[in-house]
């Protein structure tokens, strides 16, 4: 086999397993998207966001997070987070808010964002983290859940449980839900009508999310918070409506989505705010 023949070789299988990207400066940037093929950690300049104080109606999950996010980064012990319930009721909201308000404090505090289907690779990212000592990592994954015949969950033990190696010291997972269990009702009932041992077979499933110290629940909001949310950003973007056509064109506009949520008041303002020339 001849010179030109094996470089080809070599071409070739650099082209079909690269090598991994060299690690950026985690400095450069407060967040950052795990990507894979070939692995990197990519820095997000500008973090979509709201500050902490537009959150309404769920200061409890607030201020737990917030407090155990604060003594992770201030190097004590905290614990990984599952923020489970109602579709956009702030779940994501809250961990980037939280990340922001500490951020902006100084704190050594970065937000890496996994995607769920990118958790088989988890090891190797903890093996990226684990290589800055002095910096604190969230590492966050948004919208959890898992299928029948999906074995993602698997790897998701190596964040929470950390096997032989144990979790990096640095590092911590926050994860959203809109289910409590990571998995819908109808799987865990045909794991107990189809497994030899139906309960080991359940419980195999339903205990990863015993496994984080955390679980915050998020709960429809009620009209009153509902329109507090919006008044809420009316003052943060000096948006003046006279209060019943404000609160008349509130109601008029969830009525037509069928819901009352966070996600469903920010969409209200986007669309007030855009009415009345104003940028945001």
């Amino acid at each position: 086999m001849n010179q030109d023949t094996l470089e080809r070789i070599a071409a070739a299988l650099e082209r079909m397993a690269p090598s991994p990207a060299p690690t950026p400066d985690l400095s450069t940037a407060e967040a950052f998207l795990w990507h894979t093929a070939p692995d990197r950690l990519v820095p997000v300049p500008n973090i979509s966001r709201v500050d902490l104080d537009l959150l309404v109606g769920i200061d409890r999950a607030r201020d737990t997070l917030l407090e155990n996010t604060r003594r992770f980064a201030n190097g004590l012990s905290a614990n990984n987070a599952l923020l489970w319930g109602a579709r956009g009721m702030g779940k994501s909201s809250l961990v980037k808010a939280v990340h922001g308000a500490l951020t902006s404090q100084g704190l050594p505090l970065k937000l890496v964002e996994l995607q769920r289907e990118d958790l088989p690779s988890v090891g190797r990212l903890l093996d990226a983290l684990r290589a800055s000592p002095d910096l604190r990592f969230v590492l966050y994954c948004d919208d959890l859940s898992f299928s029948h015949d999906d074995e993602h969950y698997k790897s998701l033990k190596a964040v929470l449980d950390g096997g032989i190696e144990g979790r990096p010291d640095n590092v911590l997972f926050y994860a959203t839900s809109n289910r409590r269990h990571l998995m819908p009702r109808d799987m865990i009932e045909n794991e107990r009508s189809s497994s030899i041992n139906p309960s080991e077979a359940v419980e195999e499933k339903v205990s990863l999310s015993d496994r984080f110290g955390l679980w915050l629940g998020f709960h429809t909001c009620d009209q009153d918070s509902y329109l507090s949310m919006i008044e809420g950003y009316c003052a943060a973007y000096g948006v003046n409506v006279p209060a019943d056509d404000l609160k008349a064109q509130a109601i008029e506009w969830q009525a037509t989505r069928g819901s009352r949520s966070g996600r469903v008041a920010w969409q209200f303002f986007t669309d007030l705010a855009g009415r009345e020339g104003i940028k945001i």
